[in-house]
This record gives C-alpha cells, sequence and structure tokens, in this order.
C-alpha cells in the first residue's frame, strides 16, 4: 500500500512539472510571436486603415491596406506619383499619419494653373484626380531634402499646397496593396 502511495505521488510530480514545462513554452512563444508581430509593424510593413476621402478615388474612405516601411527605404528611390505614408510638418496641425500622392521631387518647379498640374514646365498626366483642381499655384522649386505631396481628391484634401513641403526624413512607407474590401484585393495605381 505505501508502494502504490509513492507511485501515485511521483506520478503527480511528475505530471505537475510536465503543466510548468508546457505552460512555460505557451508563455515563450506568445512572448516570441509578439516581439516579432512588434519588430514587424515597426519596421518592415504594417496593415492601416485610411480614414479619410482625401485620397478618392484610388483609395476608398475606410479602405485597409499594407504600408511597406523597409524595402523601400533601402532598396528603392521615391518616384513622382507613389503614394506613400508620412508624418506631417507641425504646419499640417496633425499627429496623425497621413497618406498622400508623391507629385514632386527635389529639384522640381512645381505649377497648377488652368486646373491642370505642371512639374518644370511640363504638363503631368493625372488619371487618378478625382476632379479638376479648383485653386492655382504659382511655381514653386521643391527644396532638397523635401518632396510635394498631395491627395487624388485635390479639392478636399489637405496637403503641401496647404501646408508646404514634406520633408523626406517624414516619410515611413510606402503604399503596397490593399487587403480590404476583398473586392478590391490588389495594388494601388
Amino acid at each position: 500500500m505505501g508502494n502504490e502511495q509513492d507511485i501515485n505521488e511521483q506520478d503527480i510530480k511528475v505530471k505537475a512539472k510536465s503543466m510548468f514545462k508546457t505552460i512555460i513554452e505557451v508563455i515563450e512563444i506568445v512572448i516570441i510571436a509578439f516581439a516579432l508581430s512588434w519588430v514587424i509593424r515597426t519596421f518592415v510593413l504594417e496593415a492601416r486603415l485610411v480614414p479619410t476621402g482625401s485620397m478618392l478615388p484610388t483609395i476608398q474612405l475606410q479602405d485597409r491596406i499594407i504600408v511597406d516601411k523597409f524595402f523601400f527605404k533601402h532598396f528603392g528611390d521615391f518616384e513622382r506619383g507613389d503614394i506613400i505614408v508620412f508624418h506631417p510638418p507641425s504646419s499640417a496641425h496633425s499627429s496623425d499619419d497621413f497618406i498622400k500622392r508623391l507629385i514632386a521631387l527635389p529639384g522640381d518647379t512645381i505649377e497648377i494653373k488652368d486646373h491642370k498640374t505642371y512639374i518644370n514646365g511640363q504638363e503631368v498626366e493625372e488619371p487618378y484626380v478625382m476632379e479638376p483642381q479648383i485653386k492655382n499655384l504659382e511655381p514653386l522649386v521643391v527644396p532638397e531634402g523635401s518632396v510635394f505631396v498631395m491627395g487624388d481628391n485635390r479639392n478636399s484634401s489637405a496637403d503641401s499646397r496647404e501646408w508646404g513641403f514634406l520633408p523626406i526624413e517624414n516619410i515611413s512607407g510606402m503604399t503596397l496593396f490593399r487587403y480590404w474590401p476583398l473586392n478590391h484585393l490588389g495594388t494601388i495605381d
């Protein structure tokens, strides 16, 4: 009888150690998963909800997009027409990130007249613009280290026309693709 009780106590101790080991493994997995997701979201890719209509018709209100925060910084250059995510300059009076289209690069001269955008004296084809622009913009030269951005919904977008040039260092990512709604799944043109 004593021997049977020793075996049951030993069996209980083995089961307790096994359960403790399992709990520790689950905690380790959760911590590693959290750390990996934090690193990926902070430095590589981030899912974003588009809260405004400033990029209509290209990006709809409440669309969900994936933003590249790593590869564009290390393996590519910005190009006119890229859709970027950035921290607005203080003159924008907002702490929320913005999403806009990159229109002019450092050294470019931008002008808006007769409802059309001109870069370095050449009219820019902008099939993505929702409606013709109402206001003109006198020629401006984009300074080094900055870019000029505008929303596709030109008459309802707070952008460089209002708050000035965007420092390149404020750019946090470039749009990769839309993942919601599913009927619009794919790259953003």
